[in-house]
């Protein structure tokens, strides 16, 4: 209606004559001419699409996942739109001419043989129309404006998935937001499994060496719960830093910084205080690397770790880190007790914590393998240092 009422405003100074929008045939070319204008619309404001979705998802019942989301934003995506957008008014524009015409005729139509007054009233009708034919013809009228509103929905309604469905832009800017997210939740899901899980695997092996030596050897049981005490404190403020990690991606407070390989000593003292023995090797200057190096560094340390306690006991374990100008190589390395010991890998519910180191080390462009070998679990990665700066 305001794109009819908007050329019916200048059709007059057109045609040099108001009278002229007066005849039935002239409102005819003011609703076509509205028509350009309206698609003019569509393909100036984006928001039109969205409306129209609701409109389709509302009106005709098509599903939600045959429609495109959010504003038209490619042009290709604006002309579908504005094709859609005329065919839209084009049908309700007959289909709501015929409901405000239709229905009085058709009522006049049906009471005409029963009142002389209608019969004689010069309707300007054909003479069938004033016998018994009349009530048929008024419900025939009626019909035709049924069928017209009913076809006029099934066929937009069959339209809309192409007009108004998501463009290949839109295909692939969602395939990007999904990605992005995907990526997100796994980045939060290597963080809290390599946090909380070398915190609990370390705790359960502390809680069940003071269990066991409590009567015996007190002194033992005491300082295993001190390191139960640190290592849970510890754990406590990983999983602060993780939820601030979301806290970020929401855009409110910022994220507490991540462990390096700076804690690196203290995550040694820790693992060593549940009763496994480390022995360590670092080679050049942990503290000088990049900060997302340093980070996904100390994450593969710490899940190599967990991995021998959850997996292994209270094994030796071998650490070498090894840093140069170009790279950062990690080497975890324990025995696996016992004959046909499962590997960590293929233990049932595992193989998380592999697949999040593989995950860290292919995001900065390197590698990570993990075998066992000879009676011992060896597990390798590799961070190049070129390109990471933040």
């Amino acid at each position: 209606m305001p794109f009819f009422l908007l050329v019916s405003a200048f059709l007059p100074l057109l045609a040099d004559g108001a009278g002229l929008l007066r005849s039935v045939g002239w409102q005819f070319v003011a609703f076509g001419a509205a028509l350009p204008v309206a698609a003019l619309a569509a393909l100036l404001f984006p928001l039109v699409r969205p409306l129209e979705v609701s409109a389709v998802r509302s009106l005709c019942g098509v599903p939600a996942e045959l429609l495109a989301e959010g504003p038209a934003v490619s042009w290709a995506a604006r002309r579908r739109t504005a094709l859609w957008f005329v065919a839209h008014l084009l049908a309700g524009g007959i289909v709501s001419g015929m409901t405000l015409a239709a229905p009085p005729a058709a009522v006049v139509l049906l009471v005409l043989p029963f009142s002389g007054s209608l019969r004689h009233a010069g309707l300007g009708w054909p003479d069938a129309f004033h016998g018994a034919w009349a009530p048929l013809a008024g419900l025939a009228l009626l019909a035709l404006v049924a069928g017209t509103s009913w076809g006029a929905g099934t066929l937009l309604a069959r339209c809309a998935p192409v007009l108004l469905g998501p463009t290949p832009a839109d295909r692939l800017a969602a395939a990007e937001r999904r990605a992005a997210d995907l990526a997100s939740r796994n980045r939060l899901a290597r963080e809290l499994h390599d946090a909380v899980g070398h915190a609990l695997s370390a705790v359960t092996l502390q809680a069940g060496a003071a269990r066991r030596v409590l009567d015996a050897d007190p002194e033992f049981a005491r300082r295993a719960l001190a390191a139960i005490e640190e290592t849970t404190c510890a754990a406590v403020a990983e999983l602060d830093t993780v939820l601030g990690l979301l806290r970020e991606e929401d855009g409110s407070d910022p994220a507490a910084p991540a462990p390096t390989l700076d804690g690196l000593t203290a995550l040694l003292d820790r693992t060593r205080a549940a009763g496994v023995p480390v022995e360590a090797d670092i080679e050049g200057r942990c503290t000088e690397l990049p900060p997302v190096v340093s980070r996904e560094a100390y994450r593969i340390v710490q899940e190599g770790l967990s991995n021998a306690l959850r997996h292994a006991g209270p094994v030796p374990v071998r650490l070498a880190v090894r840093v140069t100008d170009a790279d950062v190589t990690i080497r975890v390395e324990n025995a696996v007790p016992g004959a046909g010991r499962a590997a960590p890998d293929a233990r049932a519910g595992g193989g998380r914590g592999l697949r999040g180191i593989a995950e860290r080390a292919r995001l900065l462009g390197g590698g990570a393998t993990a075998a066992a070998e000879d009676g011992a679990w060896r597990l390798t990665a590799r961070l190049p240092l070129k390109g990471a700066a933040t």
